[in-house]
């Protein structure tokens, strides 16, 4: 089939945007960005544009908040609704839907957040700074998998989806962390709104609706009634996700057999002289696509397409407003404090101990097995990776301290433990033999 030129210009750009490693790329990125923006002559402008403010709402509703909070609870929620989504794919028909699958990385995952946080708690017990042991506790899934990818093509793809079962565990952990320990109030009316909505969007998947709009429409209410309430709204984007209806309207077998009857009849139909297709033809092309909407389901079909929002602009956008710290000639012994020790010992050696530890202890005990053409050579690579914890480590730190000298010691910390774990990671799987 020719190719038009706006498609022979756009070819490598969407296999350049399709490649595993290309979202930890654009990550990366962003965050240098900031960190070069902060220390710059223009670091004022950083901080300016970030504190612009944006206001919507009605009556006494209103929500007035920098554009940077306007990301952190906004943009963010869609990132947690795709989270949401791909864990409800996961448990569905993925690596977590039965618990022989599950077992191993939920497990890895569990010790990756008990251990880290531990460490962290001992580290800074008795201190102002005591609650930010939920920081060290979740690993980046866009760094990790981006790094791993880069660590080489002799590496089982079991080891990938390993680590990808891992990090959605993980997030489910940190989803449940943010949601309760660090809700501050609770304000109960507008709760009890979203609550009202989001039961709608669980009737409207028991009646049948499938339409997507439907669900983000809705969904949006629903995020409102959070961020009013107090509960943190991101938490909002996960509930609405696993209200997404997950299931086809019809089977594979009837699907094939059918599209085989209206191909079919789109051949013997009389062609018409020139590009344009007859009346025939082109309700025959309806009845594909109609047959094929009942054959995708809404939810993989929102997945796929947010899922680039968020890797090439959510992301990227959170990374640059919240990645910007102020790297002097100090910045070694600014590291020595319980805040930065906690985080980076915890994403470091207790990402480590945690998933390595408890893989090894699942494995002996004879309750799971490594995953196929994996050795314990890749595990403990993997946990390696594990300590990258840059996305959502950042986003708790805000939840944790909100401002002030706590969250630059917090972010020095993750920059300082990221950049050893998927070095030292990537250094590690590359030694491997095939």
């Amino acid at each position: 089939m020719p190719q038009s030129p706006i498609d022979q210009i756009l070819k490598p750009v969407s296999k350049f945007i399709h490649q595993e490693f290309t979202g930890g790329i654009i990550l990366f990125v962003c965050v240098i960005i900031a960190i070069i923006w902060v220390n710059s002559p223009w670091a004022e402008s950083y901080h300016h544009l970030w504190e612009t403010r944006l206001m919507v709402g009605f009556s006494r509703y209103v929500f007035n908040q920098p554009l940077h909070i306007w990301i952190n609870d906004g943009l963010m929620a869609i990132f947690f609704f795709v989270i949401g989504l791909e864990l409800k794919r996961e448990f569905m028909a993925g690596e977590l839907s039965s618990l022989k699958k599950a077992s191993l990385p939920m497990m890895a995952a569990l010790g990756g957040m008990l251990v880290p946080a531990f460490i962290y708690f001992v580290l800074n017990r008795g201190l102002g700074s005591q609650g930010g042991w939920g920081i060290p506790m979740a690993t980046d899934i866009a760094f990790a998998l981006a790094l791993l990818s880069m660590a080489g093509d002799h590496i089982p793809n079991s080891v990938k989806v390993f680590l990808s079962a891992l990090a959605v565990a993980d997030d489910l952990g940190a989803v449940l962390v943010i949601a309760f320990f660090y809700t501050a109030h609770i304000a109960f009316a507008p709760l009890a709104i979203a609550g009202i909505f989001l039961a709608v969007l669980m009737i409207g998947n028991l009646m049948g609706v499938r339409g997507t709009i439907f669900y983000l429409i809705i969904g949006i209410a629903v995020w409102a009634g959070f961020l009013f309430s107090g509960v943190h709204a991101t938490i909002a984007g996960v509930l609405v996700a696993f209200t997404m209806p997950a299931r086809t309207k019809i089977n594979e077998k009837d699907y094939v057999r059918n599209v085989r009857e209206y191909t079919s009849d789109f051949e013997n139909a009389i062609p018409q002289n020139g590009s344009l297709t007859t009346s025939e033809q082109h309700q025959t092309i309806e009845k594909i696509k109609r047959i094929s909407m009942d054959a995708e389901t809404p939810l993989q079909k929102v997945e796929y397409s947010l899922h680039p929002w968020v890797a090439f602009v959510i992301m990227p956008l959170f990374a640059l407003s919240n990645a910007g710290m102020d790297i002097g000639s100090d910045f070694f012994s600014s590291l020595i404090n319980p805040v930065s020790a906690g985080v980076a010992v915890g994403l470091l050696a207790g990402k480590f101990i945690g998933v390595a530890g408890f893989t090894w202890i699942m494995v002996r005990a004879g309750l799971s097995e490594l995953p196929d053409r994996a050795s314990w050579a890749h595990i403990v690579g993997v946990a390696m990776l594990a300590g990258v914890g840059f996305t959502m480590s950042l986003f708790v730190t805000g939840l944790a301290f909100g401002h002030g000298e706590m969250v630059d010691q917090s972010k020095y910390g993750i920059l300082l433990a990221s950049l050893i774990a998927g070095i030292s990671g990537i250094a590690f799987l590359k030694t491997i033999k095939s």
